[in-house]
């Protein structure tokens, strides 16, 4: 690693009052006391307390001693300090660090640097725990005692346990799709107020199904110190679908499972749900890897993952016990684990890339070897490929598939592509939505799938929730239509392109061709791949190639949510040729939408800050209510009958506002933003939207109108659709629900024969 290893056991000590474990996102107050080492610490030097690069512990402050995040700095000699809460200006992974500087004077072996983070003796409420669970929270110390701004961090730094708070919102999870006949689980789990898997459940629950279901019993104990509760062994043996509600014991809805649909027991697919994009706290995340995969198993209920650190903090050492971490947890039939790595390029070079590997024992060919610089670590840098055009040539003939994505640095797939090798790309993560990523397919012609994940960095695999930090979304799913669970069968369907994603929910969604002259599917793209498999076939689905001889086809879409559904964008490559909603105009009434969304450009920074006010004039604000909204410290600020004010961000996904007004027509609407300031009569808000663009990377407003309660979780659309006499016709559709959650079908790619 960069930092200095010169003799740390000369570098003094730190300890921590109290210690113990804590609840995550809870006010407390700690005091962390340095003690100098053998050297003192000299005029100018320094020591830094950092603190890994997703958290969200704090902000320290050092200005409003009343207020949260407050903290003092003194050194036992009265020697002047400096202190500073910085962001990158430390090594990662521990990105965020206090910079304490003594300045006018110096420390003696044995003097003291006492920091109170949090410090309530002048009316702070304390310091807020960083939101998320972490087995080992470190304040890792490190110090510069010569002042040669060489760090070497003390070989023990202080630890505490960040832990999970009470049951908030609770959820029931079943499969999507599963043949007659087949065994089933449900699990009921609950998560706290910031997203974590929640262990104080306690009391009786009721299950209420939508149809007979064998083996479910009527009610389910939540056993204090579990993170779920279980039912294993249900089955149904007659197509249909099912969803389960769950009651407490006084009979309150608590929540609905996700739809889950039995088919034939013949049927040639089912559904299966992954998240294959995250990292441990053995590179930029947090928890080790072995609790990564706990987790995503245990507390997800993931049937896929792999796990994606960045290559050049990925030591020698950790790739072997990845193998043999993701060799343990493969357990076909229950789970599949892939190995894999995140290459993990600026984007000048091609950007970032998922590589997943069919089987343990390849070679990590890494794009730089950055925080790799010892000897030993160097000795495989011939490996390395600077940029994706290496990457892709010395991945060739692997058996292996490579996803592009958007995280701090963007894929380009523009610069560098390979069709036979790079077979979709991530719509959405924890860092936002990127639709713009399948459109640059589009452009160049590429024929590639849809994925969503978290490209989590909170140790939360397949539940990941952006807490109080710069992330702005809730982590992606990617749902794997394949005939069993194993690594032969998702790795067909991730090479066919046969899956969709979502923003986190666990919607059925049936994107489908027919052909009525029969067509001939490709098993494999043709443009890249010479005389591939091919079949004669009357029906393709999502992901398929096919040249078909037809003018039309004809599109059947379902779609099932986890909650009702708002809308249903089709798209044929660029162009949105149809808008489907389970609603008339008729059933409008006096709820308004209000919607912001899009980033400030592609990159790291694509922030966009969308605190504003709403006013409203000749009429009354009866509810409202936040869409998208995960940070409790954002969302609505004020209300009142006549203005609401809030605070929000987006990073490429969208949140919004939801009215219920006194009069469905009467008065104005005035909103500010930084964004956008636009005045609306409330009478010609209706079902179609009105758009203020606000610049930046689809960035704008949007206001429409929706019926004041929404019921309907299933829409399906029968449409005949032209097959482009020239080029691809590029089949996919975009799914919203009520709840502001989102889902994408891989795109069906027709072409003339």
């Amino acid at each position: 690693m960069p930092y200095s290893d010169y003799r740390p056991d000369l570098m003094g000590s730190a300890r921590l009052e109290p210690s113990g474990s804590f609840e995550a996102g809870s006010m407390q107050s700690f005091t962390l006391v340095y003690t100098a080492g053998t050297f003192g610490i000299d005029d100018t030097g320094s020591i830094k307390i950092g603190f890994r690069f997703a958290t969200d512990f704090g902000p320290v402050q050092f200005d409003d001693p009343k207020g949260p995040g407050y903290t003092t700095v003194e050194a036992s000699n009265g020697a002047t300090l400096e202190a500073k809460w910085e962001f990158k200006r430390n090594i990662r992974p521990w990105s965020r660090s206090l910079y304490i500087g003594v300045i006018k004077d110096f420390l003696r072996p044995g003097d003291t640097i006492t920091v109170r983070f949090g410090d309530r003796r002048f009316g702070s409420p304390g310091i807020r725990l960083q939101t998320y669970c972490e087995s080992e929270f470190e304040f890792r110390v490190f110090v510069d005692p010569i002042a040669t701004y060489d760090y070497v961090p003390l070989p023990n730094s202080p630890k505490i346990a960040i832990v999970p708070g009470p049951a908030v919102t609770w959820h029931a999870l079943l499969p999507t799709m599963v043949r007659a006949g087949e065994n089933f689980r449900l699990a009921v789990k609950a998560n706290d107020a910031w997203g974590n898997a929640s262990n104080q459940l306690s009391g009786r629950l009721t299950l209420v199904p939508s149809r007979r279901v064998v083996g479910l019993p009527e009610t389910i104990t939540c056993e204090p110190g579990a993170f779920a509760a279980l039912v294993e062994q249900l089955r149904i043996d007659e197509p249909g679908d099912l969803v389960i509600s769950v009651r407490d014991e006084n009979g309150r809805e608590l929540c609905q499972s996700n739809p889950l649909r039995i088919v034939d027991s013949q049927a040639p697919w089912v559904h299966f749900w992954g998240d294959t994009h995250g990292q441990s706290n053995e590179t930029l995340g947090t928890n080790s890897a072995r609790e990564y995969f706990l987790f995503g198993r245990d507390k997800a209920f993931l049937d896929v993952m792999s796990h994606q650190g960045n290559d050049f903090q990925i030591t020698q050492e950790f790739w072997r016990e990845l193998n043999k971490l993701t060799a343990e947890f493969d357990e076909p039939g229950r789970f599949v684990c892939i190995p894999g790595y995140e290459w993990s390029a600026n984007t000048a070079v091609g950007g970032d890339r998922n590589v997943h590997y069919r089987h343990e024992g390849e070679t990590i060919h890494r794009s730089s070897h950055a925080q790799l610089t010892d000897a030993a670590e160097m000795a495989d840098e011939a490996a390395d490929a600077h940029n994706a055009h290496q990457l892709f040539e010395k991945l060739a003939g692997k058996d292996c598939v490579v996803l592009a994505h958007v995280g701090g640095r963007y894929a380009d797939i523009k610069q560098a592509h390979d069709g036979r090798l790079e077979t979709s790309v991530e719509v959405h993560s924890a860092w936002g939505t990127f639709e713009w990523l399948l459109r640059d397919a589009f452009e160049k012609n590429y024929r590639v799938g849809v994925v969503c994940n978290s490209d989590g960095h909170k140790g939360r695999p397949g539940a990941d929730f952006p807490g109080a930090s710069f992330f702005g979304a809730t982590g992606g799913l990617t749902c794997y239509l394949a005939p069993r669970l194993d690594r032969d069968a998702i790795f067909e369907a991730l090479r066919r392109r046969h899956h969709y994603g979502t923003t986190g929910n666990r919607m059925l969604l049936s994107v489908e061709a027919h052909l009525p002259s029969s067509g001939t599917l490709y098993l494999r793209d043709p443009a890249v791949f010479e005389a591939p498999e091919t079949r004669e076939v009357d029906r393709v689905i999502m992901g398929d190639i096919a040249a078909v001889r037809d003018d039309g086809v004809v599109l059947k879409l379902e779609a099932v949510g986890s909650a009702p559904i708002e809308r249903i964008d089709v798209f044929d490559g660029f162009d949105l040729i149809e808008t489907v909603r389970p609603y008339g105009l008729n059933e409008l009434g006096a709820r308004i939408r209000v919607i912001w969304e899009g980033a400030e450009y592609r990159g790291r920074a694509r922030t966009s800050v969308w605190d504003g006010a709403l006013t409203i004039t000749d009429n009354q604000i009866l509810r409202a209510a936040v869409i998208n909204n995960w940070n409790l410290d954002r969302g609505i600020q004020s209300q009142d009958e006549r203005q609401i004010t809030w605070k929000a961000v987006t990073t490429g996904n969208f949140g919004g506002l939801d009215l219920w007004l006194a009069d469905p027509t009467a008065g104005r609407i005035k909103v500010e933003t930084r964004h956008v300031r636009q005045e609306i009569p409330v009478g010609e808000i209706g079902l179609e939207d009105i758009v203020a663009e606000a610049g930046g990377l689809e960035r704008r407003m949007r206001f429409y109108r929706l019926p004041a309660t929404m019921k309907e979780t299933r829409v399906t659309l029968r449409k005949i659709v032209k097959v482009r006499q020239t080029g691809d016709t590029r089949l996919y559709v975009r799914a919203t629900q009520e709840d502001g959650h989102r889902a994408w079908s891989s795109p069906i790619y027709l072409f003339r024969q």
